[in-house]
């Protein structure tokens, strides 16, 4: 079974270098040289020179000249795995085995833009793990291999990141002799469960100490390394928060955003219901007891 593999981020260095020590057939690679769009871009040239196989550097991936070089290596299959431009019919109708994608979440629920990030900043309690074959709609396609994904209060960004790379690369393992011997099973997505996230925006960033301890909590976690950072605004600048705790307080009367603590590497906020203590930052100089932010 001959594979073409399209990526460009973190996920899709893992997954083509789990198919090459499962001595999977890759006969090219299309994914990008840069990436300012991509936070966990990484650069898939290594793994390709290192196995001999042909990598093309693409920005348009459904352009004649991608389309014509995918063509000539006559692929049966396509994985698209860490890949953030739609793929259009002609590409899609290519290999006869069809493209397999990939989206951290559990299908059809919660598709659309950033999965890990809004699961994390809604505070959800599980996510998922789905590959399916993709078609010329948004993630609706039919699910090849599908894993739930546990997110538990201390997980950010990072760690839910992690555990579904690695729930991935299992459910690859699984399902990657399946295809080569044609004996896989598929199964349909329910639409009447689906929804779609939109795409994320800078305010979506932004915390508002109107929020709960919680909400913030879980907007900062959401963004954190490996993405942009949460951020509040201080003397008209944007700074970047990395890591938040919630803290307990009770005293009556104080207004939110009010800056309660400064231990002169932290700070603690007074929010909505608590406050919270913001433990990593960008701040150059720390608010000021008595401030607001």
């Amino acid at each position: 079974m001959k594979i073409l593999f399209i990526g460009a981020v973190e996920f899709s260095y893992k997954s083509l270098e789990k198919l090459i020590d499962l001595n999977a057939e890759i006969v090219g690679v299309c994914t990008k040289k840069v990436s300012n769009f991509n936070s966990d871009f990484a650069d898939l040239t290594p793994l390709c020179n290192k196995a001999n196989i042909p990598l093309r550097y693409v920005d348009n991936i459904n352009s004649n000249e991608s389309i014509d070089w995918i063509k000539s290596l006559k692929p049966d299959i396509i994985f698209c795995f860490g890949w953030s431009n739609l793929i259009k019919k002609e590409l899609l109708n290519l290999p006869k085995m069809g493209i397999v994608g990939y989206h951290p979440a559990l299908l059809p629920k919660n598709r659309g833009r950033h999965p890990i990030i809004w699961a994390l900043a809604l505070g959800l309690k599980a996510s998922g793990s789905t590959f399916f074959f993709m078609t010329d709609g948004v993630d609706d396609g039919d699910i090849l291999s599908q894993e739930e994904v546990e997110i538990f209060y201390e997980d950010d960004a990072r760690s839910l990141y992690d555990k579904v790379l690695a729930t991935a690369l299992k459910q690859i393992e699984y399902f990657l002799p399946k295809l080569q011997n044609n004996s896989f099973q598929s199964f349909k997505q329910n639409n009447s469960l689906a929804n779609a996230w939109r795409k994320r925006g800078k305010l979506d960033g932004k915390i508002d100490f109107r929020m709960t301890s919680g909400a913030i909590y879980n907007l900062v976690r959401a963004l954190t390394r490996p993405y942009v950072g949460a951020h509040v605004e201080y003397n008209g600048k944007d700074v970047s928060v990395w890591k938040v705790k919630e803290v307990d307080f009770n005293r009556e009367n104080i207004e939110h955003g009010k800056v309660l603590e400064n231990d002169g590497r932290t700070i603690i906020v007074k929010t909505y219901d608590k406050a919270i203590k913001i433990i990593e930052h960008d701040f150059v100089e720390l608010p000021k007891i008595g401030e607001y932010l």
